[in-house]
């Protein structure tokens, strides 16, 4: 049995489920997922765990507050005024408190999202923490295939 190490191709099943126990990502009753160490594709944490373990193991770690996903960082916390909304998406657009946005990156090959935590009157406050910054998670796994 191949053991997993850094840059290792897998194959697995796996579970992100939060403090509550509630499933963020669940693969179990899906086609198993496949990624490759070190991508960037799971956080480094749970990448970390990962290590060392055989094909066809199956096991269930907690992570501890922040660890997965960092920690909230208050900066991310931002006031974007509506006329930059209306600029750069429709002007008609109609936002509420929750609402996930999406942003372009500086050089517009990509996007990162914000959450709407308030509504001013020519402004909204956006959340550009990860939605699990800060909080506990538990992280399951079953290895199918380690090459």
């Amino acid at each position: 049995m191949n053991p997993v190490q850094p840059g290792s191709f897998l194959t697995l099943h796996y579970r992100l489920a939060g403090a509550d126990g509630t499933d963020i990502v669940n693969t179990f009753a899906e086609a198993p997922a496949t990624l490759s160490l070190g991508t960037g594709e799971l956080a480094p944490a749970m990448e970390a765990r990962l290590i060392g373990l055989l094909e066809g193991t199956r096991a269930s770690f907690e992570l501890a507050p922040g660890e997965a996903f960092g920690e909230r960082n208050p900066e991310l916390l931002q006031r974007v005024k509506r006329s930059l909304l209306d600029e750069m998406g429709d002007p008609d657009e109609q936002y509420g408190v929750g609402d996930v946005v999406q942003f372009p990156t500086p050089d517009g090959q990509g996007a990162y999202a914000g959450v709407v935590r308030e509504l001013g009157d020519d402004w909204l406050l956006f959340d550009f923490n990860h939605p699990l910054a800060g909080q506990p998670v538990v992280f399951e796994v079953q290895l199918i295939g380690v090459l």
